[in-house]
């Protein structure tokens, strides 16, 4: 979806006058997907680089070709700056260009690298090449709009940088281009509109064309853990974006600078979920393993390991091996590996030690020391808000202050994009704060076609809705807060329904590594189809998603009047019933980033319910109709107020 759409002749129209940002900033109060006002130097960038690319297709005789300004790409929150629509001159199907805008006048090589670039006056952090970075988002839209698929001449992309001369971007030149990316400088522009009009037919309409491209069906996203085996073997199934792709090109560059100096590098790369971690994680296992370094995926989630060894090992020991766990570093070589990928980091805990650690091996040293000494370039994907155990203690500060004790260069990549939920910022935003984990809320819910949310009236209801989901073909799971005992299998086989909620009960997922009465093994409730007759929990849940999420709040988690109690009674989680082990402010937090992590799994919906009649009130009324014209009315300035001093979105 577009933020704005009009032929290149309107939109030249609207640019010359001077009212183009200040529309794109209005609509952008009320376009989908929208959670905060585009900031000054978005706004900025939209004056300056937009009018250059409107009247530079006028002038090339393309003033029919239409325009499409910050398309959202699908299942995702990235916008792509612009994405013209037109009829192709020599074959005369529909053909797309996108378009990657510029203002930079100079631009280097990070430290020779030439993936990724530096900016003039931005100090030295790195930033992707834009020819990748426009390449990225061809190869999205090719994975994600089967129209594209059969056609791989439908859309090609290029990077404009349209104050820059050639000099001044000489060494971005080392970067090879391709029909999905090329770079075009200001100096160039005759280049350019060239380019186009290859095309972009001159005279023809390309309102039709663009109705195509916009009401193309998305195919589903490729769920990470059914393409893993073939990502590891054949890099390709998975497309970076902008800061996953630099990430990736991070650790990488990382990895090569220790060879070649002897050095060692700690990187980290934070986000929430659905941001792309374990995406990025599997792309550099793959890639690293094919270059013959010596790298190993590490986490501290058995569920996710197992189901990584199981699927992406298929058929192969050796590639099952590349998977460990966090305690399974105790004894390793210092820097024995080139690279460590340490996935859900955030479950990195105070100490390896347990009771079956052999005595050989027992020591006080923090398990984060020994995943920092263990390679060259240990990588930490994480995501804060997701420690949801005691003792849990994977943060960027946690890392970063134990590496610079060390005297290690540390790299730092923020992740900004949401691919869960649909790619609904919308949603990410609403969820944390329902539950108070950032300022503002709760706030009714407003809705965003990428994203349903729901509330169930009764546990029976939830269970019928996702049970429909599944007839129709979706993947479905249901999941609630540790609120219910745990019972061991029946004699029988037959499981236990210990998640009794008035007449309706369910058993939770097994403990156990083995199949039992039907039900599979707990590392496999969330992938394999037998996994919907069972309630599962937070460890089961964490680092996997489902199309269609069923979440129960239990009655440790309760509304009362106008805020969140917790209840530390109703909870039977054992390692967070002694107020020895865990105090009552640290109990509330990691309540709080349970339900987090459960209410976000799905990919296309979540339905919610509170056995609690308070709770689940307050969040029907978040439901209500009235909820998208509160939120326009709140965005709305006041009389004589522009609308840069606007209030922030509820």
């Amino acid at each position: 979806m577009a933020l704005i759409r009009r032929s290149a002749a309107g939109l030249s129209a609207i640019a010359n006058s001077g009212s183009l940002a200040e529309l794109m900033f209005e609509q952008s109060l009320y376009a989908d997907g929208w959670i905060a006002r585009p900031g000054p130097g978005e706004r900025r960038s939209w004056d300056r680089s937009i009018p250059v690319l409107a009247n530079d297709l006028v002038d090339a005789g393309l003033a029919d070709v239409e325009v499409l300004l910050e398309h959202r790409l699908p299942l995702s929150s990235r916008r792509v700056d612009a994405i013209l629509a037109g009829r192709h001159p020599a074959t005369s199907a529909p053909s797309y260009v996108v378009i990657e805008l510029k203002q930079w006048s100079e631009a280097d090589l990070f430290e020779d690298d030439p993936a990724m670039v530096v900016i003039d006056g931005y100090g030295r952090h790195p930033r992707l090449h834009p020819v990748q970075q426009v390449s990225g988002y061809c190869e999205y839209l090719r994975d994600f709009l089967p129209a594209l698929q059969g056609d791989g001449d439908a859309i090609v992309g290029a990077a404009y940088l349209h104050n820059a001369t050639e000099m001044g971007v000489a060494p971005l030149r080392r970067m090879a281009e391709s029909n999905d990316g090329r770079m075009f400088t200001g100096e160039r522009r005759a280049d350019f509109m060239e380019f186009l009009r290859s095309r972009l037919e001159p005279g023809v309409s390309g309102a039709p064309y663009a109705d195509q491209f916009l009401s193309a069906r998305a195919a589903p996203s490729r769920q990470l853990l059914a393409v893993a085996a073939d990502e590891i073997r054949n890099r390709g199934q998975f497309v970076l974006l902008d800061q996953q792709r630099l990430a990736y090109n991070l650790v990488l560059h990382a990895t090569e600078a220790a060879r070649a100096k002897d050095s060692k590098t700690v990187v980290i790369v934070s986000g929430g979920p659905g941001t792309g971690k374990s995406v990025i994680a599997l792309s550099l296992l793959g890639e690293l393993a094919r270059q013959g370094r010596t790298v190993l995926h590490a986490t501290g989630s058995r569920s996710f390991t197992q189901t990584l060894r199981k699927v992406a090992g298929r058929g192969s020991q050796r590639t099952k091996n590349l998977f460990k766990y966090f305690n399974q570093f105790v004894d390793a070589d210092r820097n024995g590996l080139e690279v460590l990928i340490l996935d859900e980091a955030h479950r990195i805990r105070e100490t390896s030690m347990s009771r079956y650690t052999p005595a050989r091996l027992r020591t006080d040293r923090r398990q984060i020391d020994e995943l920092l000494a263990a390679a060259r370039v240990p990588v930490f994907l994480l995501d804060e808000h997701q420690v949801v155990r005691p003792g849990e203690l994977g943060t960027v500060e946690d890392i970063e202050a134990h590496a610079q004790q060390l005297n290690l260069d540390v790299q730092r990549i923020d992740l900004n994009a949401n691919f869960r939920c649909g790619g609904s910022e919308v949603y990410m935003d609403w969820v944390t704060k329902l539950l108070g984990l950032t300022p503002g809320g709760p706030i009714p819910w407003a809705g965003d076609p990428a994203f349903a949310v729901q509330v169930a009236d009764s546990a029976h209801e939830l269970e019928h809705l996702m049970r429909g989901k599944l007839g129709k073909g979706y993947g479905a799971r249901m999941a609630a807060g540790y609120c219910w005992p745990w019972s061991d299998p029946r004699p029988d086989g037959s499981l236990v329904p210990d998640v009794a909620i008035g007449d309706w009960a369910r058993p939770w997922n097994l403990k156990g590594d083995r199949a039992v009465g039907g039900a599979p093994p707990a590392a496999l409730w969330a992938t394999d189809p037998a996994g919907f007759g069972q309630v599962g929990c937070v460890y089961t849940a964490q680092g996997f998603e489902y199309d269609w999420n069923g979440v129960i709040i239990g009655p440790d988690f309760v509304w009362r009047t106008d805020h969140w109690v917790t209840r530390r009674e109703a909870n039977k989680d054992p390692d967070f019933r002694s107020r020895g082990k865990v105090s009552d402010l640290e109990f509330e937090r990691l309540v709080r980033n349970v339900y987090k992590v459960l209410l976000t799994r799905g990919m296309v919906g979540t339905v919610v319910y509170s056995p609690d009649p308070e709770t689940n009130g307050m969040l029907q009324s978040l439901m209500q109709p009235a909820a998208l014209a509160i939120r326009r009315e709140l965005l709305t300035p006041r009389p004589g107020e522009r609308h840069g001093g606007l209030t922030s979105a509820p």
